[in-house]
């Protein structure tokens, strides 16, 4: 009956529109006390503070700050500056452009919103100009936007690893480099999809000609960029593109751990906003700072009170019950991973990533240990399908992003999403079933 309680009501106030948090924390708190009375109450507090008061979380706000520094240093602009001269003179160049930058920004930030409002300003306009259609052009930026989630440094790998580190010990740099190939496919599948997108718009365009005032579509063929001109776009970009280096390098040369890179990061994007760009003031670093706080406060709440949610997930035996549930429907492997890939979808369409590792981890980590399966493979294709998520109806956060950006109705968007949704699938069901995609990089470089 309790573990009815919390799942019942913790869908049911999602239903009707209430924060996440509030959502977790309320149903939490009911159950609580349905179990243990006000002594179960006086649980509340202790949970939620050790919840956050962990070494290892402390990344994640300082990965928020590097991020919205980078973003306010106008890196990002120097990045699409750089894509733009490399790949802007072929056909599809600005959806090269748009993948390219969405990979370089996703390893600077390691957050998908942020990603998307870093380049959807300048890119989402761009594509308009190259023809795409105002609602495909966002689309294509909010699905470009969750690789910010897979790429290194990613917080949804440090969530993930400090929440089945309850379990299983799980190295953060083991998960950081084995989502290098992952978001690679990723970026690669979108760009497929677009370019197909483009062609389908194309040909309707041509079909319709000479009809209703129609006329096909005429683009200017772009100039490719001299060698000096790349020269120049890369000294320019060369700051933001160091950014990634500095943090993996660091952490796989042994020279400081996730977070300390993250703080390291953030003293780098410092330097390089104030002293080389000088992109960066007193009143902007005002600005940034609160626009940190706001980002790290929401999501520092949703993990307190989700880590309750967890608490009685593990400390009732929900996750054991469930996990049994999972493996008596199959003993296949193939489908059993397929069942859960289809829950975190639809998980990952009404509740965010960090939620998501708090309330599933501990019930299918158990099923992932039982069919020995690599739980760094787990942690990359859940992380995937929450990706997904970012940008899949209702609650989709990268396609409010976009639709803010690009002034499109969030309905439109999520009609023009469908073909990157289709290719983001096709990527988790190869990061599922070939687990070497995710397990190649770290082997190789021996990082456990």
């Amino acid at each position: 009956m309790s573990a009815f309680i919390l799942f019942a009501l913790f869908f049911l106030l999602i239903f009707f529109g209430f924060p996440i948090a509030v959502s977790l924390g309320v149903s939490s708190v009911v159950v609580l006390f349905v179990i243990d009375g006000m002594m179960g109450l006086d649980l509340l507090a202790d949970i939620m503070f050790t919840s956050i008061a962990k070494f290892t979380l402390l990344a994640i706000p300082f990965f928020i700050l590097a991020g919205v520094i980078m973003e306010h240093s106008g890196i990002s602009r120097k990045l699409i500056d750089l894509a733009d001269k490399l790949v802007g003179h072929h056909k599809s160049g600005i959806v090269f452009i748009t993948a390219l930058v969405a990979i370089f920004f996703a390893a600077i930030s390691g957050s998908g919103p942020a990603t998307v409002a870093a380049i959807g300003g300048i890119l989402i306009p761009a594509l308009v100009k190259n023809g795409y259609k105002k609602e495909s052009a966002a689309g294509l930026i909010a699905s470009s936007g969750s690789i910010g989630i897979i790429i290194p440094p990613s917080i949804a790998f440090i969530v993930f690893a400090v929440v089945a580190g309850d379990q299983i010990p799980i190295s953060i740099a083991r998960l950081f480099i084995a989502g290098v190939i992952p978001g690679v496919l990723f970026g690669i599948a979108l760009v497929g999809a677009a370019i197909y997108v483009r062609w389908k718009s194309d040909r309707k365009a041509l079909a319709t000609a000479g009809t209703a005032g129609e006329v096909p579509i005429v683009r200017e063929k772009k100039q490719r960029a001299s060698i000096a001109e790349i020269g120049k776009a890369f000294f320019d970009a060369l700051w933001g593109l160091l950014v990634p280096v500095i943090i993996l390098g660091g952490i796989y040369g042994g020279f400081f751990t996730p977070t300390e890179a993250a703080v390291v990061a953030v003293f780098y994007g410092l330097f390089v906003g104030l002293f080389i760009y000088r992109t960066l003031n007193i009143k902007k670093l005002y600005t940034i700072f609160i626009e940190a706080s706001v980002q790290t406060a929401i999501v520092m709440l949703v993990v307190s009170t989700a880590s309750i949610f967890a608490h009685i997930i593990t400390s009732e035996r929900y996750a054991q019950d469930i996990s049994d549930l999972l493996l008596s429907v199959s003993d296949n492997t193939v489908i059993i991973l397929l069942l859960i890939n289809v829950i975190l979808l639809i998980a990952g369409a009404f509740i965010d990533a960090i939620s998501a590792f708090y309330i599933f981890v501990p019930i299918l980590l158990p099923v992932i240990i039982a069919l020995d399966v690599d739980p760094t493979v787990f942690g990359v294709f859940m992380t995937v399908n929450l990706a997904i998520g970012l940008f899949t109806p209702p609650v989709g956060l990268n396609l409010y992003v976009a639709s803010g950006i690009s002034g499109s109705s969030l309905l439109d968007i999520s009609k023009a999403i469908l073909p990157f949704l289709f290719a983001s699938l096709i990527v988790l069901l190869l990061i599922t079933y070939i687990p070497v995609l995710s397990t190649f990089l770290p082997d190789l470089l021996q990082v456990d």
